[in-house]
């Protein structure tokens, strides 16, 4: 395939092949989410965000697989490295219990394992002085383990989330989300766990978001005031994502970070950072937080990583052994080697100044098109929401976008998600910007 050449080219999706393949698949998997009728052919030639389903349609894909794929279809570099590897049974071990060697001398670069890959994220969270690395299978687990870290290192017993905020489906995880009732509704939730105001706007202002209020903020008036229901010597941590996913695409503003961590440093609190979607260059920074005035004490990764990591520094670690640990964590072969490959892909072909550059592209564009339908364009690096004036219009745009060939996703209640490759091209940019123009223009007839 030639990506310099390709454009979608689809047909009255979903045809008989992919609506067969859903049928069969809905006979036995238990009701999920599931956007649309997009059945991806593995076996089908596929290259950055170029892929066919298996009607042979092609599509330009601008999920990532919900940003869990970040160097697009088949980039040579991982299909080098895997190749090199050899995988073979067992290519997933009891990482907590046993070590494991993919290369020797430790260290090798070619074909990483799990310490090289804990190596290197001690590497891009260092300014954070962030030294010590618990891996898992997945982000969810990454959040569990970063708030065990908080409420066994403060000894605290409250914390405080925000609202809008998606931090995984385990159950745990369930208790610090706010985007959606269906994710927890009717399940037993962790105590002590309080909701503030989560800002999206250009700037904080009295009376804006409502954190801020006659010169006060929601979090020191949850805890800091003679009003106060929070017990400062009881607050664990607090658990915010530096710019929102599932929650509407939401950008924070300054002064809302920079209060969140000064709070958290009154009250001796950990700021646990979830960067499971804005991590790992997609903002075109190594982490959201790294837009933000606020260092965290303790960082969740996962989807781009190809597997969960809990960051933070060895002194908030548990110390005795068996206190974390996991069958599984840390003992995923290929999963590691990917996700130590895509960190130096990253780095070694700029794609955080590439995924700044084509994020401003994609807004600009949108904003150009000046629709009515269309409230507002926003985000960082290529994590791009449009948000529509109703979830009809979403809706419409979504199928429209299907049908015409781009694969997107909605969040929030009214916003599209827009999460292409870190390595999209000025042209493919521009192909998704004139089917979002079409799109736009038969929704608002």
């Amino acid at each position: 395939m030639d990506r310099d050449s390709l454009e979608p080219d689809v047909d009255s999706p979903p045809g008989p092949r992919a609506r067969e393949a859903v049928d069969y698949h809905m006979s036995y998997a238990a009701t999920s989410t599931y956007v649309y009728p997009f059945v991806y052919d593995v076996e089908r030639p596929a290259t950055g965000p170029f892929c066919h389903d298996v009607d042979g349609n092609l599509y330009l894909d601008f999920t990532s697989h919900v940003a869990s794929t970040p160097l697009g279809y088949r980039h040579p570099r991982v299909t080098e490295a895997l190749e090199e590897l050899g995988v073979q049974a067992p290519s997933k071990i009891a990482g907590q219990d046993f070590y494991s060697s993919t290369v020797w001398p430790p260290g090798d670069t070619d074909t990483p394992g799990p310490r090289e890959l804990m190596d290197r994220l001690t590497d891009v969270t260092g300014e954070y002085g962030l030294d010590t690395v618990f891996l898992s299978n997945s982000g969810a687990e990454a959040v569990e383990n970063a708030v065990k870290v908080a409420y066994a290192y403060t000894g605290g017993r409250e914390a405080v989330c925000f609202d809008g905020a998606f931090h995984g489906r385990t159950l745990g995880a369930l208790s610090f989300n706010r985007s959606k009732g269906v994710h927890r509704r009717g399940y037993p939730q962790v105590a002590g766990v309080h909701t503030a105001s989560y800002c999206s706007q250009r700037r904080c202002v009295d009376d804006g978001c409502g954190f801020f209020r006659d010169g006060e903020s929601e979090l020191e008036r949850m805890i800091g005031s003679k009003d106060g229901y929070i017990d400062p010597e009881d607050l664990a941590f607090v658990i915010a994502e530096p710019l929102q996913g599932e929650g509407g695409l939401r950008v924070p503003c300054d002064e809302w970070a920079r209060e969140v961590e000064r709070v958290c440093d009154e009250y001796d609190a950990l700021l646990v950072a979830d960067e499971i979607q804005a991590g790992l260059g997609r903002t075109g920074e190594w982490w959201g937080s790294d837009h933000l005035p606020w260092e965290p004490d303790v960082v969740a990764a996962g989807k781009a990583l190809q597997v969960g990591a809990t960051v933070a520094s060895e002194e908030l670690f548990p110390s005795e052994e068996a206190r974390l640990s996991s069958t599984w964590g840390g003992g995923d072969l290929v999963a590691s080697l990917q996700g130590a490959v895509t960190l130096d892909v990253i780095e070694e072909e700029d794609l955080m100044e590439n995924a700044s550059e084509r994020g401003r592209q994609l807004r600009e564009h949108i904003e150009d098109l000046d629709s009515p339908v269309v409230e507002d364009v926003r985000g960082r690096g290529l994590m791009v929401g449009v948000e529509f004036t109703s979830r009809e219009h979403l809706k419409d745009v979504v199928d429209g976008c299907f049908s015409d060939g781009l694969l997107t996703l909605s969040c929030g209640r009214k916003t599209l998600r827009l999460l292409p490759p870190l390595d999209l091209r000025e042209r493919e940019a521009e192909l998704a910007g004139s089917i979002l123009r079409d799109v736009l223009a038969s929704v608002e007839s």
